[in-house]
């Protein structure tokens, strides 16, 4: 599978660790200094990632650090993303009342115990990160940032429309086959089932959920369809919330569809307790990859995308790019 840069994980994993929601999360479980001291552990390994995946092109050794770093900073994610929920879930669940049950759950005898245990989890991680940087020293990395960025590098992400064009589409003919299986063939006993499409940032999850959604054979099927786009922070409260509160269109007719995309692994099992029909996109394949930077770099036909000089130092840079489509 291809994966994301580890300088893109680490950032998106400080933002979530500097947030301001996050930290008034870590008052309650009074674990704010142990997510401070894991944010400068990121962020101290993070000032050498750009010059480690340079060297990873030609040092294999330095390849294998970087894995095992993201598998570190993977796990801190989920971490994270387990311990926001978990909140979530208190705060929605002390408003409702709910069932006494729910209520023991979440009393302070509870809320300690999970304390306890989420602030081992964090010092685990720190241990693994602290080990990894130690190792880090024999590479001779060399701290810097990210070069000066381009606009279109800046600029934050649009909201997104529910219309996308299926010929600027490239790599995602299998996964369109495997989503419109399971929202016009699969037989659910639920009447609203939620179909999750996970995978980090920047694979293509929205706008593969967008080709099925203006597939024309699904157009026939539903009488009535609708594309939300919500941002990143809130899109995780609207699903967990309303799956707690069972409100969220569930008086749809039976056969009714919910396509959800996520970078999530937890948001993903809450909405489906099937693991089989969480649909985990992949990076694209080296052919798929070219093929879409060869068509996104030589759009203007500033230069011939057939010249031997041309195509080798494309393909070098789409290499790069790790089959990630963005």
């Amino acid at each position: 599978m291809a994966e994301a840069i580890a300088f893109d994980i680490a950032t998106e994993l400080i933002i979530k660790l500097s947030s301001l929601a996050l930290s008034q999360i870590g008052l309650w479980w009074n674990l704010k200094d142990d997510l401070h001291d894991l944010e400068r552990a990121v962020s101290t390994i993070k000032a050498v990632l750009l010059d480690a995946e340079e060297k990873s092109a030609t040092n294999n050794l330095v390849k294998v650090w970087l894995e095992e770093l993201k598998d570190v900073l993977y796990d801190a994610d989920d971490l994270i993303d387990d311990f926001s929920t978990e909140a979530l879930r208190k705060d929605l669940m002390g408003e409702n009342k709910l069932t006494k049950e729910v209520r023991l759950f979440f009393s302070s005898s509870n809320q300690f115990a999970y304390g306890i245990k989420i602030g081992r989890k964090i010092e685990a991680i720190k241990a693994r990160l602290a080990s990894i940087g130690s190792e880090a020293k024999m590479f001779d990395f060399v701290e810097r940032d990210r070069p000066m960025e381009t606009s279109f590098m800046t600029k934050k992400r649009q909201q997104t429309h529910s219309f996308e064009r299926e010929d600027e589409i490239i790599g995602r003919d299998d996964d369109k086959v495997a989503l419109l299986k399971l929202v016009l063939e699969f037989q659910s006993e639920e009447n609203v089932y939620i179909i999750p499409i996970m995978g980090f940032g920047g694979l293509g999850k929205t706008a593969l959920a967008l080709l099925v959604y203006n597939d024309e054979m699904v157009k026939s099927h539903f009488e009535l369809t609708m594309f939300v786009c919500v941002s990143n922070v809130f899109d995780v409260k609207v699903i967990v919330a309303n799956i707690i509160k069972s409100k969220l269109l569930m008086g749809g007719a039976k056969g009714s569809r919910i396509i959800v995309t996520t970078r999530s692994l937890k948001v993903a099992k809450i909405t489906n307790k099937c693991q089989s029909h969480i649909l985990n996109l992949k990076g694209l394949s080296d052919d798929d990859t070219w093929s879409l930077f060869k068509k996104i770099a030589f759009e203007q036909r500033y230069v011939d995308s057939t010249n031997s000089a041309f195509v080798e130092v494309g393909k070098q840079i789409s290499k790069r790019c790790g089959g990630v489509p963005l």
